[in-house]
């Protein structure tokens, strides 16, 4: 199963902000690679980042205060694992707006996984410079 051509669409679309230490933000697009300033966050050039969130699982919305909880899980999770975050928020079409995370140097497994355990249904990830990719989870 793969997800319909109209969500993949909009997810590829969206603009994944990531707050920078500096102020403002730095912005992951799907088929571009990655900014530089988010490149310098990573500990070695080529290693692997994500871009998730704990936000209306399998894209069903759920009350604010509910993923705020479920977002509050996610950085612990992440924390407790020893991996460093940093926030974000993904902008897309109609004003859309969902708080995530980007994660520098979380393995691909590992991101999968947690994408499936907080009921993603895809996370977007890339390998140091490369471009950005969708990567599905259904």
């Amino acid at each position: 199963m793969s997800l319909p051509e109209s969500i993949r669409r909009a997810w590829t679309e969206t603009e994944y902000r990531v707050r920078t230490s500096w102020g403002g933000y730095a912005s992951i697009r799907c088929g571009a690679p990655l900014p530089a300033s988010l490149l310098a966050m990573l500990r070695h050039i080529d290693d692997s980042w994500g871009y998730l969130t704990a936000w209306n699982p399998a894209g069903v919305r759920l009350p604010d205060a509910d993923n705020r909880i479920r977002q509050r899980h996610l950085r612990d999770e992440l924390r407790d694992r020893g991996h460093r975050y940093h926030p974000g928020i993904g902008v897309g079409q109609n004003d859309w707006r969902e708080p995530s995370l980007f994660v520098p140097g979380i393995p691909f497994e590992e991101l999968d996984a947690l994408g499936h355990e907080f009921g993603q249904l895809g996370v977007v990830r890339g390998t140091g410079a490369q471009v950005a990719e969708l990567h599905e989870l259904v």
